[in-house]
């Protein structure tokens, strides 16, 4: 039976939708880097997603287009272990938390104005700064 990955509490992505690829990473690591493919990179169709909605799709796609691919795949890249089973864990994680994140509703931006004070400060200081500049320019005398 596969394992279900849970995003938030409405939903869960079943390890039948998610492949990986292995290759093999560079960096230290000695004679193991040159013959164990240790890096792992996960693969999630999200526009062929049956566990994601249309809405949901959406926010995916357009809050980690850097990420996806033209062909609406996510690409998730780890190699920061040298056992392939905790890259693979891990790469799972980053999935879960970057899904999460792309799902999390937005709040709505209120636009503000600024305070009575602020106007009445910036309206001084101009003053100011023009009385500076009429004070420097050359006096005519007759």
């Amino acid at each position: 039976m596969p394992r279900l990955f849970s995003i938030t509490e409405a939903l869960s992505i079943s390890e039948n939708e998610i492949r990986f690829r292995f290759h093999r990473s560079g960096g230290p690591g000695g004679q193991n880097v040159n013959k164990v493919s240790t890096r792992v990179e996960l693969l999630f169709d999200v526009q062929h997603s049956p566990n994601l909605n249309g809405t949901q799709k959406q926010n995916i796609l357009s809050s980690l287009k850097s990420r996806i691919g033209k062909d609406g795949i996510l690409r998730v890249v780890v190699d920061e272990s040298r056992s392939q089973w905790l890259n693979r864990e891990k790469a799972i994680k980053r999935l879960t938390a970057i899904l999460r994140a792309a799902l999390k509703p937005r709040k709505k931006r209120l636009p503000t104005k600024p305070s009575a004070a602020a106007l009445d400060k910036r309206i001084k200081s101009k003053k100011l700064h023009a009385e500076k500049k009429l004070k420097r320019r050359r006096v005519m005398t007759e």
